[in-house]
């Protein structure tokens, strides 16, 4: 396999910088919105109690198993699993630069707003941010990973697979997430549409990093100095 076969590239590669501002724009605005406007948290107790009253037995088995979809730790060692393999075909350590990234960009930004935002989730406690020490909804994970990791292993697997295929990789998992995660009362509505904008966001920073373009010793790209 030659050097070639393993760029790795996150795509489309962002140019403009207006729609990272949106995204964070947004994420920021529904966080505001949940401090200071009643009525959107009005909405997330009556889409959550609109799912519970609407929940049937082959609904709620059939959206269980399609939300582990967004499970991150599962996605994550596939990913790693598949880029070591690229990886050692290819004689560079290139192909786990995204992977190691992704896992690093999720935590170091997800986690902290978690765990800072003492927001339960539906069932375990009151709707509203900062209400619950210890509790960590808000933003959902569940979508940051959906849509980080699928993004990954498209990058990985966009030399084997068609156009069509790699777009149905990035989008389905992301839309069948969406609304399990809601419709089975992991997380309120504003859990998920946060969590939305800030996976798409982070996506973007990933693909925006010329990986091919990072210095590497040569012990570790071996295809580069071939």
């Amino acid at each position: 396999m030659s050097s070639g076969s393993a760029v790795v590239a996150i795509r489309p590669v962002p140019r403009a910088w207006g729609v990272d501002a949106a995204l964070l724009g947004g994420f920021l605005a529904i966080t505001a919105a949940l401090l200071l406007w009643s009525p959107l948290l009005r909405l997330d107790v009556a889409v959550r109690n609109l799912s519970d009253a609407h929940r049937p037995a082959p609904a709620y088995w059939t959206a269980w198993v399609l939300n582990h979809l967004g499970q991150g730790t599962p996605l994550a060692v596939l990913a790693l699993v598949i880029a070591v393999v690229l990886a050692v075909r290819a004689r560079t350590a290139r192909p786990v630069l995204p992977v190691l990234a992704a896992e690093l960009l999720t935590y170091g930004v997800v986690g902290p707003l978690k765990i800072g935002t003492e927001r339960a989730a539906p069932h375990y406690g009151p709707v509203e941010l900062f209400a619950t020490p210890g509790q960590q909804s808000y933003p959902s994970g569940h979508l940051v990973n959906t849509i980080v990791w699928y993004a990954v292993l498209a990058a990985l697997l966009a030399g084997y697979l068609p156009a069509p295929v790699l777009t149905a990789v990035r989008v389905v998992p992301v839309v069948v997430t969406s609304i399990t995660t809601v419709y089975l009362g992991y997380h309120w509505l504003t859990d998920t549409l946060a969590g939305l904008l800030l996976g798409v966001l982070l996506c973007r920073i990933l693909a925006r990093i010329p990986w091919q373009r990072i210095p590497l010793p040569a012990a570790l790209d071996r295809a580069g100095g071939s």
